[in-house]
């Protein structure tokens, strides 16, 4: 059995992975050790649900002198997750979830879906909505190019799902307990900001000479870094509130079906976004695509896929994976040899005993395209360096998708 972290061979700034190189597709690798060439990068982390990404590698955490990669953070700027646990268990839950998921699907935009406006819910929680104005006034001081005129689409989005891997789950806990779960991020406004400001990164001299143009930096004291974590740094609170919406919105059916609930107090975690921090006496730029914070304390959310569950845990504060532990299980196959590999018929069985959606529109969601979430949680709580401890490990009841 591996004992983590290993380095990876090749590499040329230090790199730890929480995985083994051997069970890692060979682009990643690659993609990894191109990452760790870049003269800015003062060292690279990789968590166990690595695999491919566009520009870099989701599973990593990356550690930069003076500079930035806006695709070490990715285009769904600030995506991440919100749990909230109740005091319901299974013995309040009727023996068809199916009404449920359909209240849940009727108020929860999905998809390409989006809110007509603003988010209904805004005009029934005063907090939300205060956060909600101040957040889109802003908007006027975004700084990327030919960005103004997405405010009506921004504001609309704000407490919408979306699709691919994001998603609503009703889920168990091993104690009985009943948690609220969902994934997302900030949508399509994330995605014009990060593609705005990427394009502009690859026009700048330093980046030409780079083994990957994806790669391209932003320098400290540049104009171009300040609008790029100015725009940044916006669209990270606009994910988060998206999932605050969202968690309103979908709290107020469960209460509505189960008036005796009660909630507890959220956990909350980003997985794409930038942080600044310190390692090694050394100021840093840390990018973390596809990774959690697991500083001392720190409570996170790691699921797996429909029908796998997911985990609650704590961080121990290991520097030595610059505070860091995965987002999830990660994917082991693209979605077009998911699409290729898998019919309904598989996708029912693997997601058997669960209330969500059977059809082919999400079969490259199928468990069997994500690694093993087990071994992916193993790999980073057991050894001499583990990065997080279990608080509670959640099974899947309910799913919606877009």
């Amino acid at each position: 059995m591996t004992t983590f972290p290993v380095a990876l061979p090749g590499a040329q700034a230090s790199t730890l992975m929480w995985a083994d190189p051997d069970d890692v597709e060979t682009a990643a690798l690659d993609q990894l050790r191109n990452i760790s060439r870049l003269p800015w990068v003062h060292g690279l982390r990789v968590m166990p649900d690595v695999h491919l990404g566009k520009g870099a590698t989701v599973g990593s955490v990356i550690a930069m002198r003076d500079a930035v990669s806006p695709a070490a953070v990715g285009v769904d700027i600030g995506c991440g997750m919100t749990g909230v646990r109740t005091n319901l268990t299974t013995a309040d839950l009727p023996d068809d979830l199916g009404p449920l998921r359909s209240a849940i699907e009727s108020v929860l935009p999905v998809g390409w879906n989006s809110n007509d406006g603003s988010a209904p819910v805004l005009a029934r929680d005063a907090g939300l909505a205060g956060r909600f104005d101040t957040l889109m006034g802003r908007f006027v001081e975004l700084r990327a190019p030919k960005i103004s005129d997405r405010v009506n689409r921004a504001a609309a989005q704000c407490g919408s799902l979306g699709s691919g891997n994001h998603f609503w789950e009703l889920c168990e806990a091993d104690d009985g307990r009943l948690w609220l779960m969902l994934h997302s991020g900030s949508r399509n406004i994330g995605k014009e900001l990060a593609e705005r400001h990427i394009a502009t990164a690859k026009t700048l001299e330093h980046n030409l000479g780079l083994p990957d143009r994806d790669l391209a930096v932003f320098l400290a004291g540049t104009g171009e870094m300040a609008a790029y974590l100015h725009d940044l740094y916006w669209a990270q609170e606009y994910a988060l509130l998206n999932r605050e919406v969202m968690m309103a919105t979908t709290r107020e059916v469960v209460t509505r079906h189960f008036p005796h609930v009660v909630f507890d107090e959220p956990v909350r975690c980003h997985h794409n976004y930038v942080s600044e921090e310190t390692y090694d006496g050394v100021d840093v730029v840390v990018t973390r695509k596809g990774a959690i914070r697991a500083g001392v304390g720190d409570l996170g959310l790691i699921p797996g896929s429909m029908g796998t569950g997911s985990y609650v845990v704590r961080g121990l504060g290991k520097e030595a994976s610059f505070n860091s532990a995965s987002h999830g299980a990660g994917r082991r196959m693209s979605r077009n040899a998911a699409k290729r590999r898998f019919t309904v018929e598989d996708l029912r069985a693997q997601t058997a005993g669960i209330e969500c959606r059977k059809d082919a529109g999400v079969i490259d969601e199928i468990p069997s395209a994500y690694k093993d979430l087990e071994s992916v949680i193993a790999a980073q709580t057991t050894g001499p360096s583990p990065l997080v401890e279990v608080v509670a490990r959640l099974n899947t009841l309910l799913c919606v998708k877009g």
